[in-house]
C-alpha cells in the first residue's frame, strides 16, 4: 500500500440503532458512529439511543454524532451550547469498562474555516474522551489549512472524502492529507466506502481508518444496517492489510 500502513486500517460503521450497533460488533468493526437522521448526514441520537446502545455493547468503541440539525455548520451560539450539553448528558451514561466511548463533531465560520473557539469548547466539553471533526472538514475553504488548524487545537480523527462527494473521487488529496498528518491525526475516510472499492482506496490513500454506511432496505422500505454488507466490508479490509 501507499505509504504502508503500521497496522490493519480500523473499521467504522455508521449506524442509527441498536440492532445496528449489535451488528457491528458481532461482526468484528472496531468502532460505531453513533447518529440519527441519516438522510441529513447524522444528526445527534436520542439519550434512549445512546443509553441503549452503551448499556449493550461489551467491545466496541462508540463515538457519538453530536450535530443539533441539519443544512450547514454554522452554528450559532446557542446551537453550541446544546451540542456542549449534549456531551454532557452523554458523557455522564453507564457503560462497560470495555467501551471506549468519543464524540464526532465540528463547527464553521460563515468564511469556510474551522471555528476554533466553537470546537475548542467541544474538545474541552469531550475531557479525555476522544474528538472526531466530521465532515464539516469537506466543505472548508483550504483543507491543509482546516487540518492544520484541527492539529492545533488537539484534534485527531478527521472523516473525510477528501473534499469530493466519495473518498474514492477524492482518494488523490486523501492521499495528500494522510501524507501532511504525518500520524499526527488520523484520517478516516467515509463516502461511498464499500467492500468493492476499498482495497484500491487503501492502495492509493494508506488511510489509516475506513468509514462504512452499511444500509439496504427492509420488506417496509425502511433503510436498516446489513450485516451482510459489513461482513464482507470486514473481510475485503482485512485482506487488503
Amino acid at each position: 500500500m501507499s505509504g504502508g500502513l503500521a497496522r490493519p486500517p480500523l473499521v467504522e460503521i455508521c449506524v442509527d440503532d441498536v440492532a445496528g450497533a449489535l451488528a457491528a460488533e458481532a461482526e468484528g468493526a472496531d468502532r460505531i458512529e453513533l447518529c440519527s437522521a441519516l438522510s441529513e448526514g447524522g444528526l445527534t441520537p436520542s439519550f434512549g439511543l445512546v443509553q441503549a446502545v452503551l448499556t449493550r455493547v461489551r467491545r466496541i468503541g462508540v463515538r457519538i454524532m453530536i450535530r443539533p440539525r441539519g443544512g450547514n455548520y454554522v452554528f450559532s451560539a446557542e446551537e453550541v451550547e446544546v451540542m456542549l450539553a449534549d456531551i454532557s448528558a452523554f458523557r455522564a451514561l453507564q457503560r462497560s469498562p470495555s467501551v471506549a466511548v468519543g464524540f464526532v463533531c465540528g463547527a464553521l465560520t460563515a468564511s469556510g474555516v474551522v471555528d476554533a473557539r466553537a470546537v475548542s469548547r467541544l474538545k474541552t466539553a469531550c475531557g479525555g474522551a476522544p474528538m472526531t471533526f466530521h465532515k464539516a472538514f469537506d466543505v472548508t475553504r483550504d483543507l491543509g489549512a482546516a487540518l492544520d488548524t484541527l492539529l492545533g487545537l488537539g484534534i485527531r480523527s478527521i472523516l473525510t472524502s477528501g473534499g469530493s462527494p466519495t473518498a474514492e473521487g477524492g482518494a488523490e488529496t486523501l492521499a495528500i492529507l494522510v501524507a501532511r498528518a504525518a500520524g499526527r491525526v488520523s484520517i478516516i475516510a467515509g463516502g461511498g466506502v464499500r467492500a468493492g472499492n476499498v482495497r484500491a482506496l487503501l492502495d492509493r490513500t494508506a488511510v489509516p481508518e475506513v468509514h462504512l454506511r452499511a444500509m439496504r432496505p427492509d420488506s417496509f422500505g425502511r433503510l436498516v444496517t446489513s450485516t451482510e454488507e459489513i461482513a464482507a466490508f470486514i473481510r475485503a479490509v482485512r485482506q487488503a492489510a
